[in-house]
């Protein structure tokens, strides 16, 4: 199988999609060709049979310009795939399928997010398979779903027992966005007077910045700024170590889909209080309501040993190897 990935960022020190970096190079491994075409490019090593064309945002470019690059890209290079694997852009489908259409190139989506729109819901039309990580990311109704699991790197995020925990620690890894509930997290800290908050990553969009700001305002209105770590963007490779050393992974998400730092955190070993609904049933997390009081319970019960059962299964359910295997043989059995 020859296969065109269409992809947001390819850049293994972004934030938010580092983690895709080793998603390409797993795919790479079960293709004969990987052609990547991504809104914007940044630092990547990647294999031999891999080619990365930017849409050029990086540069600048506007949209007319880079809706003129993908027509082209995905033309001129129509030999070069038998297959095409759309990350979570369905805006990418609707633009192209009739190109793929008569050119005979069955199209896939991954998608794992809560939010429906017309976008979404036009390219089920024209795609074989949605894929998806749990029944909860995807909240379209529609036949084509198919639940493959999240893909974590799971030789990556690992638990090392050579790593000293600390216990009064607590961590939260994501964009700042209010979708994150910072917030909650912030107040919790009033009722445990002897803990740190460590948050790690940076706001996007105008709105984030807006929110983090209101977060920051409210540590100093709560009395706890000297307690919360403000660590910024942090790259994806590098908060390996910050869930190895975390005393509690803290998550007070309401995304409505399973987000994948849950997943590198357990993986980890890391203990984890979640007040998500989508990881109630996520081995070794301790679910609790989205309050103070309910947070300061769950943190103040939890155990500060290293789950390794708990990892083992997210590497079971959840891991990269298993993932990129599992899609390239649903795609390859479409021709």
């Amino acid at each position: 199988m020859k296969l065109l990935l269409i992809t947001q960022k390819v850049d293994r020190d972004d934030q938010v999609l580092g983690f895709f970096h080793r998603w390409l190079e797993m795919f790479a491994t079960h293709v004969e060709q990987l052609t990547v075409i991504c809104l914007e490019e940044g630092n990547h090593s990647l294999p031999q049979n891999v080619q990365v064309y930017s849409l050029g945002k990086e540069q600048g470019a506007g949209r007319m310009r880079r809706l003129y690059r993908l027509y082209r890209y995905v033309w001129k290079y129509r030999g070069q795939y038998t297959h095409v694997f759309v990350h979570m852009n369905p805006v990418y489908v609707v633009l192209c399928w009739k190109l793929w259409f008569v050119l005979r190139k069955p199209v896939f989506l991954w998608y794992t997010h809560k939010h429906v729109d017309c976008k979404l819901r036009v390219a089920s039309w024209f795609v074989r398979s949605i894929f998806t990580a749990s029944t909860e990311s995807l909240r379209l109704r529609t036949r084509k779903k198919v639940v493959t699991g999240h893909g974590i790197d799971t030789d990556f995020f690992t638990v090392d027992s050579a790593v000293v925990r600390q216990a009064g620690q607590l961590l939260t890894v994501g964009r700042i966005a209010p979708a994150k509930r910072i917030d909650v997290l912030i107040d919790a800290l009033t009722v445990l007077p002897d803990m740190t908050l460590s948050i790690a990553g940076g706001p996007i969009t105008d709105a984030d910045r807006a929110y983090e700001r209101a977060c920051k305002e409210r540590a100093v209105a709560q009395g706890v700024v000297d307690r919360v770590r403000w660590l910024g963007p942090v790259s994806h490779g590098a908060t390996r170590s910050l869930y190895q050393q975390a005393g509690v992974f803290v998550h007070a998400s309401e995304t409505g889909s399973l987000d994948k730092v849950l997943l590198e955190a357990i993986a980890c070993g890391t203990p984890v209080v979640s007040a998500s609904d989508v990881a109630a049933s996520l081995p070794g997390v301790v679910h609790v309501a989205r309050t103070p009081e309910a947070i300061r319970a769950g943190i103040l019960g939890i155990g500060s040993s290293r789950d390794t059962a708990a990892a083992e299964e997210i590497r079971r359910v959840h891991g990269l190897p298993s993932l990129i295997e599992r899609l390239c043989a649903i795609m390859e059995a479409h021709v």
